[in-house]
C-alpha cells in the first residue's frame, strides 16, 4: 500500500496528539477489534466501568462495528493542531459535510447502506452533532479519567521522534515509526499483508502522523478524506503505562538506589508527571520531587515540558540499570 510523497508534501508532514482517536480506539477495543494484550488492565477497568453504568451508543457504535474491515473515516479527523483538546477534534468532525458524508458511508459499506449508515445519509448535520455528543460522553468516561497518564505517553512518543527526525531525516523517521512500514525512494510502503498494491488516495497536504495508546498495535492509514491523509500507530511506552508501578523493582536497583527511588525508577517505564507518580506510590508530590532531582542529576531520569507541565522519562542508563 504505497502512499506517494513530494516534497512539498513531506514538508507539510506533521505529528498531532489526538483525544477523539484515542476514544475511538478504545471503543474499537471494547468491542474486541483489533485488540492487543498491553491495553488489557485498561479494558478490565472499563468493562468493571460499564457494567455498573452502560453506555448507550446507538449512532456512534453500528459505524465501528460492523461486519465490514473499515469504518468512515470522519469520525477521525486530522486534527488542525500539535495538541487539541477533544472540544477541537468534535467540532472538526462537525465540519464534515453532507456530501462528504455519504461518499464516506458508501466507501465503508457501499449503495446497500445498513439502517444506521442510512439513517446518517439521511440526515447529516444532525447524525453528526448525535454521533458528536455520544463520543464526548464515551470519552469522559472511558478516557478523560487516564488522560494525564495517556497524553504523557504520547508527548514523549511525538518528543522522541521529533529527535529522529533531527538525527537521521524522514527516511529514519518513517522507518522507525512501526515494522510495517517503509520509506522509500518517495513512496511510504506499508507492508502489512493487505492490498500492497492499492495506492492510497491522499487528502489534501502531507500526512498527519497520530500515536496511539488505546489502538491496534498495527498501522492504520486512512485516505480518501477531505482533510490531511492521518497514520495512527502504536505509541512508544504504551505497554508499560498500565503495568508501571505496580511491579516491584529489581532487588540490586534496590539496594544501589533504596526503595523509594527504584520504586520511581520502575513508575517511569512509562512517562509521567510528579503528580501522577505521587499519586501511584501514594507519596506526596514534594518527596516525588526530591527523589526526582537526584535521579535526574545521575543522568537515570531526564524531563521535558508538555505544555504546562513537566514529564519525566527514564532514561537508556535507568533502563539498563532496571535491566541488570
Amino acid at each position: 500500500m504505497p502512499i506517494e510523497l513530494g516534497v512539498a508534501e513531506l514538508a507539510t508532514t506533521r505529528f498531532a496528539i489526538s483525544p477523539l482517536s484515542e476514544t475511538v480506539a478504545c471503543l474499537q477495543q471494547l468491542a474486541g477489534r483489533d485488540r492487543q494484550a498491553v491495553t488489557l488492565p485498561w479494558l478490565r477497568w472499563a468493562q468493571d466501568e460499564l457494567a455498573r453504568t452502560p453506555l448507550e451508543l446507538p449512532w456512534t457504535w453500528p459505524l465501528l462495528v460492523s461486519d465490514r474491515p473499515n469504518w468512515p473515516e470522519f469520525l477521525v479527523p486530522a486534527p488542525r493542531d500539535t495538541g487539541p483538546s477533544i472540544e477541537d477534534d468534535l467540532a472538526a468532525l462537525l465540519r464534515t459535510t453532507a456530501r462528504q458524508v455519504r461518499a464516506s458511508l458508501g466507501r465503508v459499506f457501499g449503495d446497500e447502506l445498513p439502517e444506521a449508515a442510512a439513517e446518517l445519509a439521511d440526515r447529516p448535520a444532525a447524525g453528526l452533532r448525535t454521533i458528536a455528543a455520544e463520543l464526548r460522553t464515551a470519552h469522559d468516561r472511558l478516557v478523560a479519567p487516564h488522560w494525564p497518564r495517556i497524553r504523557a505517553v504520547l508527548d514523549a512518543d511525538v518528543a522522541h521522534r521529533a529527535r529522529v527526525l533531527a538525527a537521521g531525516g524522514s527516511a529514519k523517521l518513517f522507518d522507525g515509526l512501526h515494522p510495517a512500514l517503509r520509506w522509500r525512494d518517495g513512496r511510504l510502503l506499508l507492508t502489512d499483508g493487505r492490498r500492497t498494491d492499492r495506492v492510497v488516495n491522499r487528502g489534501p497536504g502531507g500526512l498527519v502522523l497520530i500515536p496511539v495508546v488505546l489502538g491496534s498495535a498495527d498501522v492504520l492509514v486512512k485516505g480518501n478524506t477531505s482533510t490531511q491523509t492521518t497514520i495512527r500507530y502504536p505509541a512508544r511506552g504504551c505497554g508499560a503505562l498500565w503495568t508501571a508501578g505496580t511491579r516491584p523493582p529489581p532487588g540490586g536497583t534496590v539496594r544501589l538506589l533504596g526503595r523509594a527511588r527504584a520504586g520511581l525508577l520502575e513508575a517511569l517505564r512509562s512517562p509521567a508527571t510528579t503528580t501522577d507518580l505521587a499519586r501511584a506510590l501514594a507519596v506526596t508530590p514534594s518527596a516525588v520531587s526530591q527523589h526526582l532531582r537526584v535521579l535526574r542529576e545521575n543522568g537515570l531520569v531526564t524531563r521535558e515540558r508538555s505544555g504546562r507541565q513537566v514529564v519525566y522519562l527514564i532514561t537508556a542508563l535507568g533502563a539498563s540499570l532496571l535491566s541488570s
